[in-house]
């Protein structure tokens, strides 16, 4: 019996030297400068040596420490506080978020086989395990893909559907239910312009006379992009026009809402000397970065709203009367495998939830909440 409490006493005691480590460790890692000055170097060094850090504490918690719980344990507590921090301005999210897109763009930063792609996408999901704002990955990541997809920058398609497939394992459908939307329309997308193809060439008068290639987005699934009336040249518009009939033989209950700040035209140049090819937009209104950042955050918070909404009308829906303290509780557990709602946001949407009439405080005791049928 003494042999078992020494050995148990023995453990904790390493148990908290190993936690006190990976604080200090990672504290260290978390403050080292780089030197090179190349922007958004930085912060790809700083996920690659964590995913290094955490595969070497990985390693003791396996082979030195026979994969017991406690060390686990120190090592997902540890981690789990590091991770939710942020660096140089970034939230880890971000930082993720980018650090996948540098790996799975053309022209990346990182240069990898693919072998090392798939190890290095399955460690990042691991990472993502410790960070608490899901969701806000969910969102820099959803705009990243978007921009890979639709600017032919994905270096790989199995690359993109199998980060998806580690997603969706680590965090469930609904986490990557629009970008599997997105994946999936340009796979239609292609279909959609042989179909388109096919047409031309059974309609020879209907020919604009100019290549055209068109992707078709299904709304809820892309980023919101503004879209603003543009005076096209008249071979445009005529192109224009035979996409929206072709279109109409397909399907005649959607609407197409054209956005011209996704376009590209190649142009010809003729000179004295040679013909030069021009890429150059149909009509483009870049967000700076700074006011992306801005309108990604609002929509996860306008999420979150809902999500908050939606959590306590089905737990009261459920309970009927329920005191404040466990409400706020049972919401936070609710959500938890998304984000970790903020105490107050949960409070102030309780109050909205009662001016709609969704819920009542009790007449006797203010802290108690009925719910309204």
């Amino acid at each position: 019996m003494f042999c078992d409490f020494f050995c148990s006493l023995i453990i904790w005691v390493v148990f908290s030297i190993l936690k006190s480590s990976f604080f200090v460790t990672n504290t260290y890692v978390y403050v080292q400068p780089d030197k090179r000055d190349v922007v958004g170097l930085q912060e790809q060094v700083f996920v690659r040596k964590v995913i290094e850090l955490h595969d070497k504490y990985m390693a003791y918690v396996n082979d030195c420490f026979v994969n017991h719980s406690l060390f686990h344990k120190a090592l997902k507590e540890a981690f789990e506080v590091f991770c939710n921090k942020g660096v140089s301005g970034s939230s880890s999210a971000e930082l993720l978020a980018t650090f996948c897109d540098n790996i799975l763009k053309k022209g990346g930063s990182e240069k990898l086989s693919d072998e090392a792609i798939e190890e290095t996408l399955e460690k990042v999901v691991r990472l993502l395990a410790y960070i608490s704002d899901k969701d806000l990955f969910a969102e820099f990541y959803r705009k990243k893909l978007a921009r890979r997809l639709l600017f032919d920058k994905s270096a790989n398609d199995d690359h993109e559907r199998s980060i998806l497939t580690k997603l969706k394992q680590q965090c469930g459908g609904q986490f990557t239910s629009k970008m599997e939307g997105m994946v999936t329309d340009l796979t239609l997308a292609r279909e959609n312009h042989s179909g388109f193809e096919e047409y031309l060439n059974s309609n020879p008068n209907a020919n604009p006379g100019i290549d055209l290639t068109v992707t078709v987005l299904t709304t809820g699934f892309w980023p919101s992009y503004k879209s603003f009336d543009l005076n096209l040249p008249a071979e445009m518009v005529k192109c224009v026009e035979v996409f929206k009939d072709f279109y109409e033989t397909k399907t005649k209950h959607r609407k197409l809402t054209w956005i011209y700040s996704l376009g590209t035209c190649n142009i010809n140049g003729k000179f004295d000397s040679k013909t030069i090819e021009l890429i150059v937009t149909t009509y483009q209104v870049p967000l700076p970065p700074l006011d992306e950042k801005k309108k990604v955050i609002e929509d996860v918070d306008k999420d979150r709203r809902y999500a908050i909404d939606a959590s306590i009308v089905r737990i009261m829906k459920s309970r009927k009367v329920l005191g404040h303290q466990q409400l706020v509780m049972e919401c936070v557990e609710q959500l938890g495998r998304m984000f970790k709602p903020d105490f107050k946001a949960i409070k102030k949407r309780i109050e909205d939830l009662i001016t709609r009439d969704y819920l009542e405080r009790d007449k006797e005791n203010p802290n108690m909440f009925r719910y309204l049928a």
